[in-house]
């Protein structure tokens, strides 16, 4: 039996119509563009750093014995997503091994509408020197903000304030500048604190507004940084002053050499030591990163000395502090996997008693 379909009439026309009613969606979707806001985002991405370590530390302090300690030095948690193409957020956490308590380090939103044209607003590192810019994570050597020197600048927590900031990079001239909360990183003073930096590249260049203290060799980078911190109290303006200086260059089959250097005067804002309303210094680092892997990772030699003076206290006299700092470092992959063992011998003029470190610290990043 041969089963024949009857069409009505609505269902005879619809089919008649139907070739040409395809036909012009095509049309309609081919003519219509793609819209900013219809364009596939990148995803969320959520990443981690830890850097443990072990110290024994020696005191010239009277009746002091010497320790060993195991340390949970950083451990922290990384996510980035964006709500369009040009708005995105990034928000990092951290904890903290004095108070056993995890905290915001970064919560920014950024408004990025061309490399030239980027402002940040929320919780985030300010313009500052090239040491606060690349933190303990991403820095050449491990013993990071310890010599008086490296980013003496107020903050809330790990070098972060909160405020808004404009940064750009024009070809190989980068620059930025902002306004952030004064009480909040001073504790003291509640005007606000303004920064701006400058940095040319005379090599390679430095995309993005956070840096490294070195690029193991991807980049050929000689580049020079200037930045100031500064803010009003009811007499003078109080400044943080800072010059950086970083030659990275590979030397073809024979490895990658490594200098970086920066000049630092706190006066009446920022510094080490809260006694002193003014403190000055600087440092030089040297290393070496050797060509050939052993094993899975590459062996690096890094020395840096550092000096910085203390004056203008109350009721404490001027003293000097004077930091060297010797690595062997076993580069597995760059940041995210590395083993750093170090020797750090810090010695006092005054106030402070001498004393020398020795560990070993692992990083780990995903």
């Amino acid at each position: 039996m041969i089963t024949r379909r009857v069409f009505s009439d609505r269902e005879t026309s619809a089919s008649k119509w139907a070739p040409a009613l395809r036909a012009s969606c095509l049309v309609l979707l081919v003519a219509t563009p793609l819209q900013a806001q219809d364009a596939p985002l990148p995803p969320i991405t959520v990443g981690a750093g830890l850097q443990s370590s072990f110290v024994h530390t020696d005191s010239d302090a009277e009746d002091s014995d010497s320790t060993d300690a195991f340390k949970l030095d950083h451990a922290r948690l990384y996510v980035n997503g964006s709500a369009t193409t040009t708005i995105k957020f990034m928000f990092n956490t951290e904890y903290q091994s004095a108070t056993n308590n995890v905290e915001i380090l970064d919560a920014v939103a950024r408004f990025e509408m061309s490399p030239k044209f980027n402002i940040w607003a929320g919780r985030f590192l300010p313009p500052s020197d090239r040491a606060n810019l690349y933190g303990p994570f991403y820095s050449h050597h491990w013993a990071v903000y310890s010599d008086g020197v490296q980013n003496g600048h107020p903050f809330i927590s790990q070098g972060r304030d909160n405020g808004v900031a404009y940064w750009g990079d024009f070809g190989k001239v980068k620059v930025s500048a902002g306004a952030f909360d004064g009480l909040s990183a001073t504790k003291t003073n509640d005007n606000i604190i303004s920064a701006a930096r400058v940095q040319v590249d005379f090599w390679d260049a430095e995309s993005g507004y956070y840096l490294n203290g070195t690029y193991y060799g991807d980049k050929d980078l000689l580049a020079l940084g200037a930045a100031v911190q500064a803010q009003s109290d009811d007499e003078s303006t109080n400044t943080a002053t800072t010059l950086d200086f970083l030659l990275e260059k590979k030397l073809g089959d024979a490895g990658v050499i490594s200098v970086e250097s920066e000049y630092a005067n706190y006066d009446g804002l920022g510094g080490y030591n809260a006694d002193f309303a003014s403190s000055e210094g600087g440092y030089v680092l040297g290393a070496y990163l050797f060509p050939k892997k052993v094993g899975t990772g590459q062996f690096e030699l890094l020395v840096k000395y550092a000096e910085a003076n203390f004056s203008k206290s109350a009721v404490l006299v001027d003293y000097e502090q004077k930091t060297t700092e010797f690595d062997v470092n076993y580069v597995i992959k760059q940041f995210n996997a590395r083993v750093m063992f170090f020797i750090k011998n810090t010695n006092y003029s005054a106030v402070k008693t001498d004393d020398m470190q020795v560990g070993v610290g692992l990083q780990i990043q995903m």
